[in-house]
């Protein structure tokens, strides 16, 4: 590559983008950031890992809860903690995507970093029998209710990016590439991005 690329990996849950993201990094040797995004906002903040976790587990209808009973307030300009911590993290953000190449998965990435050149917004996404296999084999989840625990995963995700960013998630403008991993192996689908990522 010849200048930097940023690219931020949006999935549906149990469609394999975490997995995806990662290999990517790997295939192209550059930085994959994931989790670490908590570990280094955490560490920016003092706050604890759960905090950050847990701010981006709430409901929609639950979005303006402080998280302050749990964790102490961060004193700026009197918002509630969760949207502090959507802050902190966005920051953090661009400066991993500042620092050079990389790949970021989640956490509403592709918005955060929209007027950074050079970024690629991908989405993942897979029909519903195939995520919650993949749910049932790779990530633990409980056979039962399956179906209900891979749907109100995404409900989250949707809720947590179309409230801080006031856009649609998974609504195909916002990305530059969208592929369904029922119709191609994981592995196909990191070689193919590997080559839109070069040609970029």
């Amino acid at each position: 590559m010849n200048q930097p690329k940023i690219i931020t990996i949006s999935r549906q849950y149990g469609s394999g983008g975490r997995i995806i993201g990662k290999q990517l990094a790997e295939k192209l040797g550059i930085p994959f950031y994931d989790n670490e995004l908590i570990n280094l906002a955490a560490e920016k903040t003092g706050l604890s890992k759960e905090c950050f976790k847990e701010a981006e587990a709430i409901s929609a209808g639950n979005l303006l809860f402080s998280l302050t009973t749990l964790t102490p307030t961060i004193d700026s300009y009197g918002l509630p903690l969760n949207e502090k911590i959507f802050l902190v993290q966005s920051q953090v953000i661009k400066d991993v995507a500042d620092q050079g190449s990389c790949v970021i998965v989640g956490r509403a990435a592709d918005y955060v970093l929209s007027e950074h050149h050079n970024c690629i917004n991908i989405f993942i996404h897979a029909d519903l029998k195939d995520r919650v296999e993949r749910a049932l084999s790779l990530y633990g989840l409980n056979a039962k209710n399956a179906d209900n625990a891979v749907l109100k995963t995404d409900k989250r995700r949707a809720n947590y990016y179309n409230y801080f960013t006031g856009q649609k998630w998974g609504r195909l403008e916002n990305y530059d590439i969208s592929i369904n991993t029922s119709k191609i192996p994981l592995d196909d689908v990191v070689e193919l991005l590997a080559n839109y990522v070069e040609k970029r």
